[in-house]
């Protein structure tokens, strides 16, 4: 493994930045880590990186501990990169000041590829304040590249860049990594960022890693509630299952197979992404239209059950449908997550 994480521990007083994180990533691949504000994405990042220390565990890089109960190596010779949100770039150097500083390895062949790959060939004698945002990243990103790291770490690294152009060069330092053969550790708060750049996503919250997976799975196979809660859209629905597999909801029947059951029913807890609920006009289950906007490739449909239960529907119906109405809805299972029962109503 090009990074191996174990059982990270790390408290601010009383507060908890990681309990017992643990993941790791095979050479050449990108990780990413997502969660809510605060939740310890970039201290977990910054204690990979050395400049933070845990409490306890053990961090290994290319096979290598840099950080255990008996070792702790400075950030200097853990042969990692960092990409900061705000680039950190020296207003005094040029484009290939910047990219040559420090002591890095100075063959010429490698500077150059990295500035034909990054894009940024012809423009070598340019000063940072002469650059555009995304060019300014490109440097950071080639200036962490030069020493050649077995890990490469970036921090928000997209964050002040407008859409269009945070697409484009996510998409870019996809490639570039791979041209390199670099492993990579992305945080960042952009879920779609995350699903379209990495090999494996980690979901933390309060300091604690809920499931470390491929986006597929993250989203359609969420291990628990508050992933669910954390990843994409959804609604919450009450719901029974029985020894025959057959799950009862509020809006309808249908098989399901993925909790275990004694030769009892169960009540359980249902989740329902709005691409998977379905305006169904021959459906007796009804719903009333309480909401609709639009989002995208579609618009969003809120409707409202007699329960008081919310849930948002993907439309795909080209007709228009008008609010305070009630319609018909079923659902498609495929990709319906099922869960214990819940004490409280997720929010």
């Amino acid at each position: 493994m090009s990074l191996t994480i174990e059982k990270i521990n790390k408290t601010h007083g009383r507060l908890v930045v990681a309990k017992d994180i643990g993941f790791s990533l095979k050479k050449g691949e990108l990780g990413a880590l997502i969660g809510p504000s605060g939740c310890g994405k970039t201290t977990l990042l910054r204690m990979i990186a050395g400049f933070e220390t845990p409490d306890s565990g053990r961090i290994l890089i290319n096979g290598t501990s840099v950080f255990s109960s008996h070792t702790n190596r400075p950030p200097e010779n853990r042969q990692t990169g960092m990409v900061f949100q705000d680039y950190a770039l020296f207003p005094h150097l040029t484009v290939m000041g910047n990219i040559t500083f420090g002591p890095i390895k100075k063959q010429q062949s490698t500077i150059k590829k990295l500035i034909q790959i990054t894009g940024l060939a012809g423009s070598e004698k340019k000063y940072p304040h002469e650059l555009s945002g995304g060019q300014q990243q490109r440097v950071a990103l080639a200036r962490a590249l030069a020493p050649k790291p077995d890990l490469l770490m970036m921090d928000e690294p997209f964050s002040n860049l407008d859409v269009a152009l945070r697409e484009s060069l996510s998409e870019e330092v996809r490639y570039i990594l791979s041209k390199f053969n670099t492993t990579g550790l992305l945080v960042t708060h952009n879920q779609h960022e995350a699903f379209a750049m990495a090999d494996k996503i980690g979901v933390i919250k309060e300091g604690k890693l809920l499931q470390w997976d491929t986006a597929d799975n993250l989203y359609y196979q969420p291990a628990s509630v508050e992933v669910a809660q954390l990843v994409g859209e959804g609604a919450f629905l009450n719901g029974w299952i029985f020894p025959s597999g057959v799950v009862s909801t509020e809006i309808g029947s249908f098989n399901g197979n993925q909790v275990s059951l004694d030769s009892q029913k169960k009540r359980i807890t249902i989740f329902v992404r709005p691409e998977n609920f379905i305006v169904d006009h021959q459906s007796p289950y009804k719903a009333r239209l309480v909401k609709s906007y639009f989002r995208g490739p579609g618009r969003f449909f809120t409707f409202e059950l007699a329960t008081g239960d919310q849930f948002t529907v993907l439309g795909k119906c080209p007709k228009t449908l008008s609010l305070n109405k009630e319609y018909g809805i079923s659902i498609c299972n495929r990709q319906v997550s099922l869960f214990d029962s819940l004490d409280y109503k997720p929010k």
